[in-house]
């Protein structure tokens, strides 16, 4: 678990990333916030990641960009399955406005770039599965699974307990906490813990970790908490 690492440069990152990406990132931003230039480049190399933060300080768009590089590039290979690649979970359910902002305008910003430089992208589903979630929705997404699912510790437990859609997360690539300081020492951790547990069990492979939160101490117990 990482909670101290180096900056990396514009460069080191923009290299990381699928070139879409990177070409979307560069045409509507000036450079790299700190979070992004400490997280984005440890969590493409495997390493799980903690960053702790000030709200707006970018941090939830640094956990996305590292997923949404990697699910791109499966897509223009034509190689998304039908599971969830990226599993995001918050404690908060209003969560539309920090959603959109950093996962469904990016999305659909690099597809438009894609689809004028004349590059064929198989679709990113994105799913939200909560407490509300209409049954139909949930049918939908047990016949097809989003390649993002963004939920909370309540509902994931939930899911786990699904034979059905727990098939769908075997293969996580990876696995973002946001909000972690709300949790990590309250019974809603507890739950998260457990159910962390439980999905670690069924991996058939390792996902990374990536942990966000507010400004928060000691940072070594919030990371051994994730």
């Amino acid at each position: 678990m990482i909670v101290e690492g180096r900056a990396y440069s514009d460069k080191e990152i923009l290299d990381t990333l699928h070139p879409l990406v990177a070409e979307w990132f560069t045409s509507k931003y000036s450079g790299f916030t700190p979070p992004q230039r400490y997280a984005i480049v440890e969590a493409f190399r495997g390493r799980n990641v903690l960053v702790s933060s000030p709200t707006g300080s970018g941090k939830t768009l640094a956990a996305f960009l590292t997923a949404i590089s990697m699910l791109i590039g499966r897509a223009e290979a034509s190689g998304l399955e039908d599971r969830v690649y990226v599993l995001y979970v918050s404690p908060l359910r209003a969560l539309n406005n920090d959603i959109r902002r950093n996962l469904e305008e990016p999305l659909a910003e690099i597809y438009g770039l894609a689809e004028r430089k004349g590059v064929s992208l198989q679709r990113i589903r994105v799913g939200v599965r909560t407490g509300d979630t209409a049954q139909s929705e949930r049918q939908r997404q047990l016949r097809r699974p989003p390649h993002i699912l963004i939920t909370t510790p309540e509902t994931l437990a939930i899911v786990l307990s699904s034979p059905k859609f727990s098939r769908a997360l075997r293969r996580i690539e990876f696995f973002i906490v946001d909000e972690v300081h709300a949790v990590a020492e309250n019974k809603r951790g507890s739950h998260l813990v457990l159910s962390l547990e439980r999905l670690r069990r069924i991996q058939e492979g390792r996902p990374v970790r990536i942990g966000l939160s507010a400004t928060v101490a000691p940072l070594e117990e919030i990371a051994r908490f994730l």
